[in-house]
């Protein structure tokens, strides 16, 4: 039986990232994906300008349909949260569906920095949210700014990063990846299995070129595949390598608009294949 993935997050008619490359992402790795939009945008917000429509009003009698109708799913999926009654909302999904896995992409900041639309109340609530999951892919900004660390530091070594790990996973969740960690000119994803105390560095030479959307498309592979029981190491490598072939590929064209992000529907069937 295919399975299903609650997928929560904004979705964008301009810009490759949320909603809009975790349909086709999950779908192309044999799950449903079943979108529960929190806001709707003409163009991600890298753009000069774009509309905004905040849906969080609409969202309990959205999820109260699918109570209604028996819908189950396999596994719950949230990134991008506007606030803290939106956080709330997810926790709800997760209490009424206590046999989902629950994949949380806990975004907070970048660059060592908190974004300027949340502060310390908004961190504490997402830090609840962490504590029900089973995986979750922060960047080393969010991971620090979760453990209550100073964000903006920098000179980690392979112990640290695992310590860091370690104190994410006993906030809860059993899997941790952190996403995006620079060393030497590579970019690392960086994955820990609590259940063995195992971290590995998936890395690929870093080319300076940032893409909007690489943070959505990642995590939105990872959902699918551990859905689909994965491993985690596993899981970590496919999505790191369909990431920088995507990045290539999109870094050697012209006139490409980094807020548009990367072409990864060329690289598509190779997730068919799995």
């Amino acid at each position: 039986m295919q399975k299903k993935i609650a997928c929560i997050n904004d979705i964008s008619g301009i810009g490759k990232c949320s909603l809009t490359v975790a349909l086709p992402l999950i779908s192309a790795l044999k799950c449903q994906c079943c979108p529960l939009p929190t806001s709707v945008l003409s163009s991600q917000t890298g753009y000069p300008k774009y509309t905004f429509v905040d849906l969080t009003s609409s969202i309990q009698d959205y999820i109260d349909t699918w109570r209604e109708l028996g819908q189950k799913f396999d596994t719950i999926y949230s990134g991008f949260l506007g606030s803290i009654e939106q956080i709330n909302l997810v926790e709800n999904l997760i209490k009424t569906n206590t046999q989902a896995l629950v994949v949380v992409d806990p975004v907070l900041g970048d660059h060592g920095s908190l974004f300027p639309i949340f502060d310390d109340s908004y961190v504490m609530e997402m830090k609840k949210l962490v504590s029900m999951a089973d995986l979750i892919t922060p960047n080393i900004t969010e991971a620090n700014l979760l453990l209550g660390l100073n964000p903006n530091q920098f000179g980690y070594n392979d112990s640290d990063l695992k310590n860091i790990c370690r104190d994410l996973s006993k906030l809860g969740p059993g899997l941790v990846i952190i996403t995006g960690f620079l060393i030497d000119g590579y970019i690392y994803n960086i994955s820990y299995d609590a259940h063995t105390d195992t971290m590995v560095k998936f890395g690929k030479p870093y080319n300076k070129m940032s893409f909007s959307g690489t943070g959505d498309i990642f995590t939105s592979i990872v959902a699918a595949l551990i859905t689909r029981d994965f491993d985690i190491g596993d899981t970590c490598q496919i999505a790191t390598d369909f990431i920088f072939d995507a990045v290539k590929y999109t870094s050697s064209l012209d006139g490409i608009e980094r807020n548009d992000g990367i072409m990864f529907e060329e690289f598509l069937g190779k997730l068919c294949q799995l």
